[in-house]
């Protein structure tokens, strides 16, 4: 029996089967898998000679969409009525395996002119390695189709949250970064063996080092990135940093006009959390025209250094004041290589947490405050 078609408007950035082709009527059933073996119930007559696709090529691709195209022989191609895709993640070695019967990797669209676009938050997440192939089909009049043999198998990648992406984020993030706190540090907490290293070995001076994946699936900035890692949050009675840290004892402080001035840029690079009642927002500061600066200008929101919700510069009565929000946990990276002679190191008098640390930390996908309506 053929189910349902899904809608092919959008009408809720939360409905679990939205938009799955652009501009296509989808239906969600199972098929045959890549041999030709049809499914139980599956509705698919005997295979009569249709054109196989061949020459496939993925183009266009987004963090949820792309568009496919393939050849075709021209033999019986005026009776192609519908084209199935089979799409699996690449690590799904069965593709005819279903963990639910109404869950399908296999998607049926009207036969229109390529390429066309394959979109849908609910089945594509970002920055994740894909499997498709294609069959081309006729529908016959008692709802059965006859079916070509599978193409072959291609691999692609889908990309990276976008700047329109990352711009939804933003306004989620703003929306609970409550109000401004002030603050005079940055700092940097790691073990002794760490700071002793880097006099050693670098002349004195923290290297910038590639960003972890922590966070959010789709942030261009995980793996790319290379830059050190701050934090700038102070206690709320105090007004200076926590004496606690997950990151080791000892504790790098430095004037945070020494790293946040009007000769650097500030973007935002994440919003996340990891199961947990607090959020993190990733910012970076990079001195304008560095490497680091030009990387993020190409791929994330900037934000103006007086005035955002997360992390202000500005001067008052000759003398820079420096805000932090207070209900974000605020995780700055810093692009360029920083002198410990910039500021003093010591050992901190509180506990080491090591739940709060967020080392290749997996984001919540169901959190409502900080996903977005793309794939995780």
């Amino acid at each position: 029996m053929e189910a349902p078609r899904l809608a092919h408007t959008m009408s809720s950035p939360t409905s679990p089967c939205e938009e799955v082709i652009k501009n296509l009527s989808l239906e969600a059933i199972q098929l045959c898998d890549r041999d030709g073996n049809k499914s139980q119930d599956s509705g698919i007559a005997e295979m009569e000679e249709l054109p196989v696709p061949h020459n496939i090529k993925i183009s266009n691709i987004t963090c949820d969409s792309f568009k496919i195209s393939w050849e075709m022989d021209s033999k019986s191609k005026d009776r192609i009525t519908h084209y199935f895709i089979d799409l699996n993640k690449k690590e799904n070695k069965n593709s005819n395996k279903f963990k639910h019967k109404d869950v399908p990797t296999k998607l049926v669209a009207k036969a229109v002119p390529l390429p066309m676009t394959v979109r849908g938050h609910w089945f594509l997440s970002p920055r994740t390695e894909y499997t498709v192939a294609v069959q081309t089909a006729s529908k016959q009049v008692d709802g059965d189709y006859v079916v070509s043999e599978w193409s072959e198998i291609i691999e692609f990648c889908t990309a990276d949250y976008s700047k329109v992406h990352l711009t939804q984020l933003l306004e989620k993030a703003e929306v609970i970064a409550g109000r401004m706190l002030k603050l005079s540090v940055f700092y940097r907490n790691q073990h002794k063996e760490y700071f002793d290293y880097i006099r050693e070995h670098h002349g004195n001076a923290m290297q910038p080092s590639v960003k972890d994946n922590s966070g959010s699936h789709g942030s261009p900035i995980s793996g790319k990135l290379e830059g050190i890692f701050f934090s700038c949050n102070t206690e709320f009675n105090t007004g200076k940093p926590p004496q606690d840290s997950p990151y080791g004892r000892y504790r790098f402080e430095v004037a945070a006009e020494k790293l946040f001035n009007p000769n650097t840029n500030l973007y935002f690079g994440d919003f996340y959390c990891m199961y947990t009642a607090y959020h993190y927002v990733i910012l970076v500061v990079a001195p304008v025209g560095s490497p680091g600066d030009e990387f993020c200008k190409q791929r994330l929101p900037q934000l103006n250094i007086k005035d955002n919700k997360f992390l202000t510069c500005d001067e008052e009565d000759g003398v820079m004041v420096y805000h932090h929000a207070q209900d974000v946990i605020l995780e700055v990276i810093y692009t360029d290589p920083v002198d410990l002679s910039l500021g003093t190191v010591a050992e901190i008098t509180g506990h080491q947490l090591m739940s709060l640390s967020t080392a290749n930390a997996k984001k919540d996908p169901s959190c409502k405050t900080c996903n977005i309506s793309v794939g995780r």
